[in-house]
């Protein structure tokens, strides 16, 4: 009597463990890929917005931190107030365009159909829509300066 492999293929098939080891590996190495680059884009991101009164014009990062500001001509005839509200306001709106930018950006590159890819483009949309900076004047938010 010779034991025979009563299922050639199988679990127990070192070839066909090789070849579903290989599979996993290669798709492994794509999303690590996608990975990469979907980090690299993100990291280049910038993003530009200009209030409708042509009074600022803000610039953010791809970690929605302010790295360019620029004011019109028109903040010399405008109460202080108005302008930084104006700024917080605009910073936030470009903080909300960042987040759909970079949303976009981990669709095309993970995949909508990935559930870590849902997952990140949630993340990253809360991490930046959350951050929105209270509007508010100095009495509101730190007593009578």
């Amino acid at each position: 009597m010779t034991a025979e492999v009563p299922h050639a293929g199988g679990l127990l098939d070192p070839g066909g463990a090789m070849d579903r080891l290989a599979e996993w590996k290669g798709r492994l190495d794509q999303l690590a890929t996608a990975t990469d680059a979907m980090s690299e884009r993100i990291q280049e991101l910038r993003v530009t917005v200009a209030d409708g009164n042509g009074l600022v014009e803000v610039t953010v990062d791809s970690v929605g931190a302010l790295v360019d500001l620029h004011l019109g001509q028109r903040v010399q005839r405008v109460a202080p107030d108005v302008i930084a509200r104006t700024i917080m306001t605009t910073i936030a709106a470009a903080k909300r365009q960042l987040a759909d930018r970079a949303q976009e950006i981990i669709g095309d590159t993970l995949g909508s159909d990935s559930s870590a890819a849902r997952a990140v483009a949630e993340r990253v949309g809360q991490q930046l829509r959350d951050a929105e900076p209270t509007v508010g004047g100095p009495d509101e938010q730190h007593g009578r300066w």
